[in-house]
This record gives structure tokens, sequence and C-alpha cells, in this order.
């Protein structure tokens, strides 16, 4: 039987981030079908679609075909057991993306080949350097026209500051694309037929090598020369590859393909498992010092909460990255948020909202635990002793505001069990003003859509529907002076700055622009002001 380390050695987890429609979750999808975890692909192409991407598993989602929320997916291939955590590419979610990465050893970026590098690419890229995670690039749809590789490269290298080092390289685009060469095996990785492979099936690989003849009639003769002089100009021009720059987050190895049509995707799944690392080491708050993942003791965090998977048993998930040890089922482990012992009675691994029960995990991986409302995102569970505390997750300050008010007023023990529970998730931030109830609440969102996703699950899960108005707030700030010391009701502030609560006591002040920011701290010399609070959500 595999030693504790031989299972932890086996472990890969990373997150696919991508800008919206770069492909991500049709190459998720495209992972799983060499694995031989699903067997056929579903596409994603809104409701009149009768499958959807596997990872997609909320209506809204099935609908737009977009993700909104992260999933978490597990697989087995040629003795590697993989964690992928497929992300919201919607900048909307961005917050979501952001917890999810903190739960990443590594990070796949796909990037469309027709657009480069765009703007969300940018954001999600800017969060994985600052954990120094290994960033691996997959340059999708070769089978439309796109941009010209070296263009692409370079692009990348220019915007987002990163080296960068092309595993493969791909042999025209369109519908003149054939394949990729592997500047590994040296050999030309291309395929029988059109050059459009069967989207739900495997594709028949044909190996050749560069500057053997026959490659003239497999991949084209124009195609074959061009193909020799660029690999010519890349293994002159281009860096020696570099592991240790890939695992400090300075290089990104770099594959074209194709997730829809299956080019590429194998090779690149093969080499990521070769040159992906070990489950990282998670920092001890409590000492300062790094929490190896062979330390023989279970410790873990929880990264997203995700309530009603089960429609019909109304359940919530916490998912917990497991940082050390080896969790077994009906376990007893120690709450450092809540200081108490519990039991982890029930593990389950994820297939979207597909779910087995697991009887044992290990660092690296994702356990599901059921959650009967005591856990925040960030929470720790450990056992053993010493204890240990990893860091809190940082909460985005909102940038959109409005009221939320139920329309049946019978319904009001469903609307604040709903607007709480999506709270929780940390989709959504909620805020209660000064002398109201809760018939009506102020929700602050990172993007828009994210309110429109409230209305839906509101609707479909509680049963609630709900009345939407937005309001004129942009900034936020969080009131540090104890209630004892200053009454929020005696601030000199401006008519239409709007004073709140959240759920946990915390007093806010709302601001329509930083102008009354400025207006209060100056009219309120004792008034101390924070852009940071102690929301956990």
């Amino acid at each position: 039987m595999p030693s504790l380390s031989d299972q932890i050695a086996s472990r890969r987890t990373f997150a696919i981030i991508s800008h919206p429609d770069a492909g991500k979750t049709t190459l998720t999808e495209k992972l799983l079908l060499y694995t031989g975890s699903i067997q056929t692909a579903g596409s994603v192409k809104g409701k009149a679609s009768a499958r959807h991407a596997v990872s997609d598993w909320m209506d809204i989602e099935k609908e737009r075909g977009i993700s909104v929320t992260s999933s978490v997916l597990q697989f087995t291939y040629e003795g590697k057991c993989v964690n992928i955590l497929d992300t919201p590419g919607h900048q909307d979610f961005s917050e979501d993306t952001y917890r999810t990465l903190m739960a990443a050893d590594a990070a796949v970026m796909v990037i469309d080949g027709a657009k480069g590098v765009e703007a969300q690419t940018k954001k999600l890229f800017k969060v994985c350097t600052l954990r120094h995670i290994p960033i691996f690039t997959f340059v999708n749809k070769l089978d439309h026209d796109t941009r010209d590789p070296f263009d692409l490269t370079e692009e990348i290298e220019t915007v987002l500051g990163i080296g960068t080092y092309p595993m493969n390289w791909p042999i025209g685009s369109g519908r003149n694309f054939r394949g990729v060469f592997d500047r590994n095996s040296r050999h030309v990785i291309a395929f029988e037929g059109d050059g459009h492979a069967n989207a739900t099936k495997k594709v028949n690989e044909i190996e050749a090598e560069l500057g053997d003849p026959a490659l003239d009639e497999l991949i084209g003769e124009e195609n074959h020369r061009t193909l020799m002089d660029d690999i010519e100009l890349l293994d002159g021009a281009d860096n020696e590859f570099d592991l240790e720059a890939v695992r400090t987050g300075r290089l990104t190895p770099v594959f074209f393909g194709s997730a829809l049509t299956n080019f590429g995707v194998e090779p690149f799944l093969k080499d990521f498992l070769r040159l992906a690392p070990e489950p990282l080491a998670y920092t001890d708050v409590l000492t300062g010092e790094k929490v190896e993942p062979s330390r023989p003791e279970f410790s873990g965090f929880v990264f997203k909460i995700q309530a009603n998977m089960d429609r019909h048993h109304r359940d919530r998930i916490a998912f917990v990255r497991i940082c050390s040890g080896k969790f077994e089922r009906g376990m007893s482990a120690y709450h450092v948020q809540g200081d108490r012992t519990i039991k982890l009675a029930t593990g389950t691994s994820m297939m979207a909202d597909d779910r087995a029960i697991v009887d044992e995990a290990y660092a690296g991986d994702i356990v599901g635990l059921f959650d009967p409302g005591i856990f925040s995102i960030g929470d720790t569970v450990c056992a053993g002793k010493p204890r240990v505390q990893f860091p809190q997750i940082p909460t985005f300050a909102p940038e959109h505001f409005a009221r939320i008010t139920q329309v049946d007023t019978l319904k009001r023990k469903q609307f604040i069990k709903g607007v709480e529970e999506l709270a929780q998730e940390g989709a959504i931030q909620i805020f209660r003003e000064l002398g109201m109830g809760m018939e009506s609440v102020i929700v602050g969102v990172v993007g828009v859509l994210q309110l429109d996703v409230l209305e839906r699950r509101l609707k479909s899960e509680y049963g609630v529907e709900v009345s939407r108005h937005p309001l004129p707030y942009h900034e936020i700030r969080w009131i540090q002076n104890d209630p004892e010391e200053l009454d929020m009701a005696s601030l000199n502030l401006s008519r239409d700055t709007g004073r709140v609560e959240d759920m946990r006591g915390g007093r806010l002040l709302l601001f329509t622009n930083e102008f009354n920011v400025n207006w209060a701290e100056e009219r309120n010399p004792e008034l101390r002001l924070s852009e940071f609070g102690n929301v956990t959500f």
C-alpha cells in the first residue's frame, strides 16, 4: 500500500483561468475525456442544447453558457491523482476565482489564439503572481484563424511580464490546422482527416519526424516548409527551458491546440503532469512557519462554500483544501475559528454536482464537508498538536450596490435564509440599514452579474421573488471606532452617505464618491475608517 508521502507526491492540484469565452470549460471537459472520466463531452451552447458542460451545474450557467461558480473535479491519469478547480471566467466573479486560486498549486491560463491576452486574463494573472505559483499557458482555438504564434508569445511576455517557452508549435490554423510539433520528442503530432477531429471522441494521433518526406503528404508541403523554418528560428532564439523558473512563476510553458477538436490536449496533459509541482506548503500564521504537506497530522482550510447543490436536501458543502496529512471520514478535528472539536462525518469528492463519499483523502486533495452552518470562508480545521492556523482569505470590497426587497411579505423567513446563506458562500455581501429590519437589505457585489445570479437563485432555490433597486454607492469604509466612543447617528456626513451594519455587527459607511469619503474624515476628526473589515463571508 502506498505510503503517506507517496500518496501526496502523486497529487496535482491546479486551477484553470481565462477570459470569458476563451474555451476554459471546453478544455476542462476534454481533459476529463482523455482520462476516461467521461465518455462524451457536452458543448455549452445555451438553452437550446440538451447537454451542457460537466463542470457547469447551475441553471443560469446552462442557459447563458458561462461558468459563474467554481467547480471541483477529480480524476486519475497515469498514476497521478488530479484535482481541477474550474473557475468562473466572467470578471464579475473574480472574487470566487481569487479564493479558488488560494487552494491551487498551479494555474492553467487559457488564451484565445485569435484575441491574445485579454483584460480578464491580466487580472487573473496578477492574482497568480501574488502567490508565485506556476502558470501553464494553453493557446486555444487553433481550429479557427489565429494570430501569428510568435506574436502571441511576445504579447504574453510583454503584457504579463513573464518569460515563455513553447512546448509545442502549431502547424497552421483554421481550416489549415494540421496538428502540432512537440519540441521534446522532436516529432510532429498530426491527425488523420481534414484537420477537424470528432469533438466528442479521442483523436487518432500520427507521429512523424521533422524533415521526413512523408510529412509533405501528411500536413502539406507548404506547412512542412513553414514548420521547419519556425522551429529553426525558435531553437536558435528561444531561451533554455528552466524548470525552477517555471516552479517560481517566472517562466510559463506554452502549449498550442484546439480543445474543441481535441488537437494538442493529451500532449498538454502529459507534459503538465510531468512538470507541475507536488502539493505546496502553506504558512501557519501562529508561528510563521511552513506547514509541510508531509506533516502526519491532518490540516486544511475552507476556500469555498456552496449551498443547495442538492436542491432536494437544501445542503451546504464546505470545500476544504487539505494542506497536510490524511483525511479520514469520521475523524475528529479542531475547528480553529469556532474553538471546538468537531467530527468530520462526511467527506465527498466532486464531479460538478455529482458526488461520491470518500473514506480518505490526502494533502493536495479537495474534499467537500457537510456544513450545518458552522464554517466560513477561510476557516482552518486541523488534527493533532501543535495546532495550526492558515491565513484568512481577503474579501474584495463591493463595487456595486442594490436594495433587495421581497415581493411576497409572507416569505420573510425564506428571504432572510436565502440572502444569509448566499452571503456565507461569498458571492455577495449583505448590509442592514440602521434602524431597519430584514424586510429589505442592501447587497454589495463585485460585479453586476452577481445580482442577476442572486435573483435567480433566490427564486429557484428558496422560492422567493425579489425586487431590485440599484443604489448610487461606489465606495465602502468600515468604521474602526468602538460603538461606545462613536455614535453613527451623530456623524456629520453628506446627505447621500449610507449608514449600515454588516451581518456580524460591523458598522460601515457607503459613499457615492471619493469626495464624500474625504468630507466625512475632515468633518469628523475622531472618525477612523478602513477600506478593509473583518468580513470573511
